[in-house]
């Protein structure tokens, strides 16, 4: 991984406020040029910084009423890490999923859902398919209708740049 500079810091900074902004807005933020900011962000994507550019919507607009957060504890195999990213990457649920350490568990997986009937039948599913492969696993489930304190975003992490 190479160093970033202070300006990829404050360009990474602008990008997670808002990505959606020209790179001459950008540039009028961080009192720079245009092509700096261009090169600054083509770098970054080329070095894999920056991964891509995407969009948070409003998920229980978009008629998911559930996020879940499910910690799994998974019997050791080789074929493993290949089962879990075939299963992971075929669902798109599944937005999620890493190995995990902590509560007993080594995976985790975050998935969205439109209600509980539709997460219940998805955890049937993974566990008919499955859960010969799973020892156990515990499963935190969020309602997207209830109080939510502080709403998904990316833009926090801008604020920890400009300290």
């Amino acid at each position: 991984m190479k160093a970033l500079k202070p300006m990829d810091y404050r360009l990474l900074s602008e990008l997670l406020k808002n990505s959606n902004r020209s790179d001459r807005e950008v540039a009028r933020a961080l009192g720079t040029s245009q092509p700096t900011v261009t090169r600054s962000r083509n770098r970054l994507l080329k070095e894999g910084m920056i991964r891509e550019f995407t969009i948070i919507p409003d998920l229980l607009e978009m008629g998911f009423e559930l996020v879940a957060i499910t910690c799994v504890k998974a019997k050791p195999s080789k074929d493993l890490i290949e089962k879990a990213r075939e299963v992971t990457t075929s669902d798109p649920k599944i937005v999620f999923a890493a190995r995990a350490d902590g509560m007993g568990k080594n995976a985790v997986m975050v998935s969205l859902h439109k209600n509980y009937s539709e997460y219940s039948n998805f955890i049937a599913d993974l566990m008919l398919e499955y859960g010969k492969d799973i020892e156990d696993y515990d499963t935190l489930l969020i309602s997207l209708a209830g109080l939510i304190v502080k709403p998904f975003s990316l833009r926090y992490i801008a604020e920890q740049f400009e300290k």
